[in-house]
Protein backbone atom coordinates (compact mmCIF):
# COMPACT_ATOMS: atom_id res chain seq x y z
CA UNK A 1 0.00 0.00 0.00
CA UNK A 2 2.91 2.02 0.77
CA UNK A 3 4.08 1.48 -2.73
CA UNK A 4 0.89 2.40 -4.27
CA UNK A 5 0.83 5.91 -2.30
CA UNK A 6 4.58 6.75 -3.35
CA UNK A 7 3.82 6.41 -7.06
CA UNK A 8 0.62 8.14 -7.05
CA UNK A 9 2.79 11.14 -5.29
CA UNK A 10 5.82 11.12 -7.67
CA UNK A 11 3.02 11.38 -10.44
CA UNK A 12 1.28 13.99 -8.91
CA UNK A 13 4.76 16.08 -8.13
CA UNK A 14 5.07 15.25 -12.11
CA UNK A 15 1.71 17.21 -12.88
CA UNK A 16 2.70 19.85 -10.78
CA UNK A 17 5.91 20.45 -12.81
CA UNK A 18 4.44 20.06 -16.06
CA UNK A 19 1.41 22.58 -15.23
CA UNK A 20 4.07 24.90 -13.54
CA UNK A 21 5.85 25.37 -16.92
CA UNK A 22 2.22 25.40 -19.27
CA UNK A 23 2.60 29.33 -19.08
CA UNK A 24 2.15 30.65 -22.58
CA UNK A 25 4.06 34.07 -24.13
CA UNK A 26 1.62 36.90 -25.67
CA UNK A 27 -2.23 37.09 -26.55
CA UNK A 28 -3.74 33.71 -27.94
CA UNK A 29 -4.89 33.30 -31.26
CA UNK A 30 -5.86 30.94 -33.61
CA UNK A 31 -7.05 29.81 -37.23
CA UNK A 32 -7.95 26.33 -37.43
CA UNK A 33 -9.34 24.55 -40.41
CA UNK A 34 -12.55 24.43 -39.91
CA UNK A 35 -12.71 20.97 -42.77
CA UNK A 36 -10.50 18.81 -41.04
CA UNK A 37 -12.14 16.13 -38.84
CA UNK A 38 -11.30 12.33 -37.81
CA UNK A 39 -13.99 9.54 -38.80
CA UNK A 40 -14.44 6.47 -36.35
CA UNK A 41 -16.20 4.21 -39.46
CA UNK A 42 -17.88 0.46 -38.15
CA UNK A 43 -15.90 -2.22 -38.61
CA UNK A 44 -16.40 -5.27 -35.97
CA UNK A 45 -13.76 -7.96 -35.83
CA UNK A 46 -10.68 -5.95 -37.76
CA UNK A 47 -8.45 -4.61 -34.75
CA UNK A 48 -6.00 -6.49 -32.68
CA UNK A 49 -4.41 -3.73 -29.96
CA UNK A 50 -0.93 -4.74 -30.24
CA UNK A 51 0.59 -1.15 -32.13
CA UNK A 52 1.31 -2.97 -35.10
CA UNK A 53 -0.55 -0.96 -38.14
CA UNK A 54 -1.44 -3.43 -40.56
CA UNK A 55 -5.09 -3.71 -39.78
CA UNK A 56 -5.22 -0.37 -40.42
CA UNK A 57 -3.64 -0.04 -43.65
CA UNK A 58 -7.05 0.11 -46.06
CA UNK A 59 -8.14 2.41 -43.60
CA UNK A 60 -8.77 6.24 -44.42
CA UNK A 61 -7.14 8.49 -41.74
CA UNK A 62 -6.43 12.34 -41.54
CA UNK A 63 -3.01 14.02 -41.93
CA UNK A 64 -2.01 16.58 -39.54
CA UNK A 65 1.43 19.32 -39.98
CA UNK A 66 2.35 19.49 -36.01
CA UNK A 67 3.05 22.98 -33.89
CA UNK A 68 3.85 23.87 -30.83
CA UNK A 69 0.17 23.89 -28.85
CA UNK A 70 1.65 27.14 -27.19
CA UNK A 71 2.73 28.93 -30.36
CA UNK A 72 1.74 27.12 -33.63
CA UNK A 73 3.62 28.94 -35.94
CA UNK A 74 4.42 27.23 -39.38
CA UNK A 75 8.11 27.98 -38.82
CA UNK A 76 8.20 26.37 -35.76
CA UNK A 77 6.68 23.01 -36.81
CA UNK A 78 7.62 19.40 -35.97
CA UNK A 79 10.34 18.50 -38.32
CA UNK A 80 10.31 15.22 -38.16
CA UNK A 81 7.57 14.40 -40.28
CA UNK A 82 3.29 14.70 -40.20
CA UNK A 83 0.82 13.13 -37.67
CA UNK A 84 -2.18 10.51 -38.85
CA UNK A 85 -4.89 9.72 -36.78
CA UNK A 86 -7.42 7.13 -37.88
CA UNK A 87 -9.87 5.98 -35.91
CA UNK A 88 -12.45 2.94 -35.91
CA UNK A 89 -15.51 1.62 -33.89
CA UNK A 90 -17.17 -2.00 -33.20
CA UNK A 91 -20.42 -0.91 -31.56
CA UNK A 92 -18.50 -1.11 -28.04
CA UNK A 93 -14.95 0.09 -28.57
CA UNK A 94 -13.57 2.51 -30.06
CA UNK A 95 -9.81 2.50 -31.48
CA UNK A 96 -7.77 4.67 -32.49
CA UNK A 97 -4.31 4.84 -34.60
CA UNK A 98 -1.90 7.46 -34.05
CA UNK A 99 1.17 7.56 -36.56
CA UNK A 100 4.06 9.49 -36.28
CA UNK A 101 6.98 10.23 -38.62
CA UNK A 102 10.48 10.15 -36.45
CA UNK A 103 13.21 8.82 -35.46
CA UNK A 104 13.93 6.15 -33.07
CA UNK A 105 14.53 7.38 -29.74
CA UNK A 106 14.14 5.62 -26.60
CA UNK A 107 15.98 5.69 -22.90
CA UNK A 108 14.62 3.17 -20.40
CA UNK A 109 12.84 4.88 -17.43
CA UNK A 110 13.14 8.74 -18.75
CA UNK A 111 10.41 9.54 -20.15
CA UNK A 112 11.18 12.71 -21.07
CA UNK A 113 13.86 11.48 -23.02
CA UNK A 114 11.06 9.30 -24.82
CA UNK A 115 8.40 10.21 -27.50
CA UNK A 116 5.26 10.58 -25.94
CA UNK A 117 1.09 10.62 -27.10
CA UNK A 118 -1.82 12.33 -25.33
CA UNK A 119 -5.82 12.14 -26.46
CA UNK A 120 -8.01 14.63 -25.24
CA UNK A 121 -11.59 15.26 -25.36
CA UNK A 122 -14.44 17.81 -24.41
CA UNK A 123 -16.64 16.88 -21.55
CA UNK A 124 -17.76 19.72 -19.88
CA UNK A 125 -19.96 21.76 -22.90
CA UNK A 126 -18.02 24.69 -21.33
CA UNK A 127 -14.55 23.09 -21.82
CA UNK A 128 -12.68 24.07 -24.36
CA UNK A 129 -9.01 23.16 -26.08
CA UNK A 130 -6.99 26.16 -25.11
CA UNK A 131 -6.16 25.92 -21.18
CA UNK A 132 -7.04 22.16 -21.38
CA UNK A 133 -10.68 22.86 -20.33
CA UNK A 134 -10.68 26.57 -19.90
CA UNK A 135 -11.48 27.05 -16.05
CA UNK A 136 -10.25 30.06 -14.85
CA UNK A 137 -9.70 29.29 -10.98
CA UNK A 138 -6.55 28.43 -9.83
CA UNK A 139 -4.95 25.51 -7.84
CA UNK A 140 -6.00 26.54 -4.53
CA UNK A 141 -10.15 27.06 -6.04
CA UNK A 142 -10.54 24.56 -8.59
CA UNK A 143 -13.33 21.66 -7.88
CA UNK A 144 -16.14 20.22 -9.07
CA UNK A 145 -18.30 23.18 -8.87
CA UNK A 146 -16.13 26.26 -9.08
CA UNK A 147 -15.07 24.35 -12.66
CA UNK A 148 -18.50 22.77 -13.52
CA UNK A 149 -18.69 22.30 -17.26
CA UNK A 150 -15.10 22.94 -18.18
CA UNK A 151 -14.28 19.09 -17.56
CA UNK A 152 -12.15 17.53 -20.38
CA UNK A 153 -10.64 13.68 -20.73
CA UNK A 154 -7.10 12.95 -21.33
CA UNK A 155 -5.57 9.93 -21.91
CA UNK A 156 -1.49 10.11 -21.77
CA UNK A 157 0.70 7.68 -22.61
CA UNK A 158 4.39 7.67 -21.60
CA UNK A 159 6.66 4.89 -23.05
CA UNK A 160 9.91 5.17 -20.96
CA UNK A 161 8.87 1.92 -19.20
CA UNK A 162 6.77 0.41 -21.85
CA UNK A 163 7.86 -2.57 -23.88
CA UNK A 164 6.81 -2.31 -27.58
CA UNK A 165 3.79 -4.46 -28.70
CA UNK A 166 2.86 -5.32 -25.08
CA UNK A 167 -0.37 -4.16 -23.60
CA UNK A 168 -0.86 -1.15 -21.01
CA UNK A 169 -3.39 1.20 -19.48
CA UNK A 170 -6.45 -0.18 -17.25
CA UNK A 171 -5.35 -3.20 -14.80
CA UNK A 172 -6.67 -5.12 -12.04
CA UNK A 173 -4.05 -4.10 -9.34
CA UNK A 174 -4.41 -0.04 -9.99
CA UNK A 175 -8.38 -0.36 -11.21
CA UNK A 176 -8.62 -2.07 -7.77
CA UNK A 177 -7.16 1.25 -6.00
CA UNK A 178 -9.78 3.21 -7.70
CA UNK A 179 -7.64 5.59 -9.72
CA UNK A 180 -6.54 6.13 -12.99
CA UNK A 181 -3.77 4.97 -12.92
CA UNK A 182 -1.14 2.94 -14.47
CA UNK A 183 2.16 1.59 -12.51
CA UNK A 184 3.37 -0.54 -15.55
CA UNK A 185 3.64 1.68 -18.63
CA UNK A 186 2.60 4.66 -17.73
CA UNK A 187 -0.82 4.82 -19.56
CA UNK A 188 -2.71 7.10 -18.09
CA UNK A 189 -6.75 8.10 -17.70
CA UNK A 190 -6.92 11.37 -16.50
CA UNK A 191 -9.39 14.76 -16.52
CA UNK A 192 -8.79 18.43 -16.28
CA UNK A 193 -10.30 21.55 -16.07
CA UNK A 194 -6.93 23.40 -17.05
CA UNK A 195 -3.16 23.07 -17.04
CA UNK A 196 -3.40 23.66 -12.94
CA UNK A 197 -5.94 21.74 -12.18
CA UNK A 198 -5.22 18.03 -13.63
CA UNK A 199 -5.81 14.27 -12.04
CA UNK A 200 -5.61 10.96 -12.31
CA UNK A 201 -9.75 9.90 -12.37
CA UNK A 202 -10.76 9.21 -9.10
CA UNK A 203 -8.08 11.69 -7.69
CA UNK A 204 -9.81 15.32 -6.96
CA UNK A 205 -8.14 18.25 -5.40
CA UNK A 206 -10.27 18.20 -1.96
CA UNK A 207 -11.29 14.52 -1.97
CA UNK A 208 -10.63 11.17 -3.06
CA UNK A 209 -13.63 8.30 -5.01
CA UNK A 210 -12.71 5.13 -5.32
CA UNK A 211 -14.77 4.51 -7.71
CA UNK A 212 -11.92 6.08 -10.37
CA UNK A 213 -10.98 3.52 -13.18
CA UNK A 214 -8.55 3.40 -16.14
CA UNK A 215 -10.60 2.44 -19.14
CA UNK A 216 -8.56 3.03 -21.56
CA UNK A 217 -5.35 0.17 -23.05
CA UNK A 218 -2.89 0.65 -25.76
CA UNK A 219 0.94 -0.61 -27.27
CA UNK A 220 3.22 1.02 -29.32
CA UNK A 221 5.38 -0.07 -32.10
CA UNK A 222 8.40 2.03 -34.20
CA UNK A 223 8.34 0.84 -38.01
CA UNK A 224 11.83 0.14 -37.78
CA UNK A 225 11.75 -3.09 -35.14
CA UNK A 226 12.87 -6.06 -37.01
CA UNK A 227 11.48 -8.54 -34.05
CA UNK A 228 7.51 -9.43 -34.52
CA UNK A 229 7.60 -12.12 -32.38
CA UNK A 230 7.47 -10.18 -29.06
CA UNK A 231 9.71 -8.13 -26.74
CA UNK A 232 10.70 -8.35 -23.21
CA UNK A 233 12.31 -5.69 -21.06
CA UNK A 234 15.54 -7.23 -21.19
CA UNK A 235 15.69 -6.32 -25.54
CA UNK A 236 15.87 -2.93 -24.50
CA UNK A 237 15.94 -0.17 -26.18
CA UNK A 238 14.85 -2.28 -28.66
CA UNK A 239 16.51 -0.40 -31.79
CA UNK A 240 19.15 1.66 -32.44
CA UNK A 241 18.77 5.44 -31.56
CA UNK A 242 18.54 7.58 -35.08
CA UNK A 243 16.84 5.12 -36.82
CA UNK A 244 14.59 6.67 -39.78
CA UNK A 245 11.04 5.71 -39.67
CA UNK A 246 7.62 5.77 -38.22
CA UNK A 247 5.85 5.50 -34.44
CA UNK A 248 2.64 3.75 -33.87
CA UNK A 249 0.44 4.38 -30.86
CA UNK A 250 -2.42 2.00 -30.48
CA UNK A 251 -5.91 2.90 -28.11
CA UNK A 252 -8.60 1.41 -27.31
CA UNK A 253 -11.75 1.82 -24.80
CA UNK A 254 -15.49 1.47 -24.18
CA UNK A 255 -17.47 3.98 -25.78
CA UNK A 256 -19.21 4.03 -22.91
CA UNK A 257 -17.79 3.87 -19.23
CA UNK A 258 -19.37 3.38 -15.57
CA UNK A 259 -18.02 7.11 -14.58
CA UNK A 260 -20.11 9.06 -12.61
CA UNK A 261 -17.75 11.82 -11.63
CA UNK A 262 -18.18 12.74 -15.06
CA UNK A 263 -14.30 12.52 -15.38
CA UNK A 264 -14.79 10.49 -18.99
CA UNK A 265 -16.48 11.75 -22.28
CA UNK A 266 -19.01 8.96 -23.42
CA UNK A 267 -19.17 8.49 -27.10
CA UNK A 268 -22.39 8.04 -29.01
CA UNK A 269 -22.68 6.04 -32.42
CA UNK A 270 -24.54 8.73 -34.68
CA UNK A 271 -22.77 11.33 -32.82
CA UNK A 272 -20.09 13.94 -32.42
CA UNK A 273 -17.45 14.43 -29.73
CA UNK A 274 -14.66 17.43 -29.71
CA UNK A 275 -11.04 16.02 -29.44
CA UNK A 276 -7.44 16.51 -29.99
CA UNK A 277 -4.07 14.92 -29.91
CA UNK A 278 -0.68 15.86 -28.40
CA UNK A 279 2.99 14.72 -28.82
CA UNK A 280 6.41 15.39 -27.09
CA UNK A 281 9.38 14.52 -28.72
CA UNK A 282 13.31 14.64 -27.45
CA UNK A 283 14.45 16.54 -30.42
CA UNK A 284 18.10 16.82 -30.51
CA UNK A 285 17.99 14.04 -27.89
CA UNK A 286 17.21 17.24 -25.49
CA UNK A 287 14.21 16.35 -22.84
CA UNK A 288 11.16 17.42 -23.85
CA UNK A 289 8.95 19.43 -20.93
CA UNK A 290 5.39 19.61 -20.03
CA UNK A 291 4.51 22.28 -22.20
CA UNK A 292 6.47 21.22 -24.77
CA UNK A 293 4.35 19.21 -27.02
CA UNK A 294 3.17 19.75 -30.49
CA UNK A 295 -0.45 19.42 -31.58
CA UNK A 296 -2.62 18.69 -34.67
CA UNK A 297 -4.85 21.73 -34.52
CA UNK A 298 -5.39 25.36 -32.26
CA UNK A 299 -8.41 23.91 -31.45
CA UNK A 300 -10.71 20.87 -31.07
CA UNK A 301 -10.64 18.53 -33.83
CA UNK A 302 -14.38 16.76 -34.21
CA UNK A 303 -14.79 12.90 -34.01
CA UNK A 304 -17.65 11.59 -35.53
CA UNK A 305 -19.07 7.94 -34.63
CA UNK A 306 -20.14 6.26 -37.71
CA UNK A 307 -23.61 4.82 -38.22
CA UNK A 308 -23.09 3.25 -41.48
CA UNK A 309 -20.98 0.08 -41.68
CA UNK A 310 -18.73 0.80 -44.95
CA UNK A 311 -15.70 -0.50 -44.05
CA UNK A 312 -17.38 -4.05 -42.89
CA UNK A 313 -19.28 -3.97 -46.82
CA UNK A 314 -15.63 -3.18 -48.04
CA UNK A 315 -14.63 -6.12 -46.63
CA UNK A 316 -17.27 -8.21 -48.50
CA UNK A 317 -17.52 -7.89 -51.87
CA UNK A 318 -21.05 -6.26 -53.22
CA UNK A 319 -21.08 -8.76 -56.10
CA UNK A 320 -21.62 -11.81 -53.76
CA UNK A 321 -23.79 -10.48 -51.92
CA UNK A 322 -25.95 -9.73 -54.74
CA UNK A 323 -25.48 -13.26 -56.04
CA UNK A 324 -26.82 -14.58 -52.69
CA UNK A 325 -29.85 -12.54 -52.99
CA UNK A 326 -30.68 -13.46 -56.17
CA UNK A 327 -29.85 -17.50 -55.61
CA UNK A 328 -32.32 -17.15 -52.55
CA UNK A 329 -35.14 -15.31 -54.62
CA UNK A 330 -34.65 -17.95 -56.98
CA UNK A 331 -35.41 -20.34 -54.52
CA UNK A 332 -38.24 -18.78 -53.02
CA UNK A 333 -39.94 -18.21 -56.38
CA UNK A 334 -39.60 -22.19 -57.61
CA UNK A 335 -40.49 -22.96 -53.91
CA UNK A 336 -44.19 -20.87 -54.49
CA UNK A 337 -44.67 -22.61 -58.33
CA UNK A 338 -44.25 -25.95 -56.16
CA UNK A 339 -46.85 -25.51 -53.70
CA UNK A 340 -48.97 -23.48 -55.75
CA UNK A 341 -49.01 -26.66 -58.46
CA UNK A 342 -49.24 -29.51 -55.33
CA UNK A 343 -52.05 -27.26 -53.69
CA UNK A 344 -54.25 -26.96 -57.23
CA UNK A 345 -53.87 -31.46 -57.13
CA UNK A 346 -54.53 -31.60 -53.89
CA UNK A 347 -58.25 -29.50 -54.43
CA UNK A 348 -59.05 -30.62 -57.82
CA UNK A 349 -61.94 -32.32 -57.62
CA UNK A 350 -61.96 -35.97 -58.83
CA UNK A 351 -64.70 -36.99 -61.14
CA UNK A 352 -65.99 -40.73 -61.99
CA UNK A 353 -66.24 -41.82 -65.53
CA UNK A 354 -69.89 -42.78 -66.31
CA UNK A 355 -70.40 -46.70 -67.61
CA UNK A 356 -73.90 -47.20 -69.40
CA UNK A 357 -75.51 -50.42 -67.77
CA UNK A 358 -75.36 -52.45 -70.83
CA UNK A 359 -71.99 -52.42 -71.43
CA UNK A 360 -71.13 -53.91 -68.01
Amino acid sequence: MLRVVLVLLVFCVLLIRQANSHEESGEWSCESDSEIRVQAEFGPGLITLDGHADDWKDMDGFEFSLRPALDPDAENEYRGGKMTVKALHDGRDVFFMVQVDGDYAYSKGDNNKCPSVALMFQIGEDATYHSMGGCKEGVEACTNKTCKGHEVDILHFSIGNAIPGRLYGGNPVDNRVGNGGDRFGILVDLYAWNPHCRYLDGIGSSANDSSGQNDWKGAWWHSSFNVHSGFVEEDSPYASDGQKGTFYFEFSRPLRTMDRLQQDVQFTIGGSSKMSVAFWYPVDGKPWHGSGHYSVSCDWVPLDISLGSSVFTMARPRSSVSAASVFALLLSVISLCASVFIGYWVVKPQTAQFTPMENL
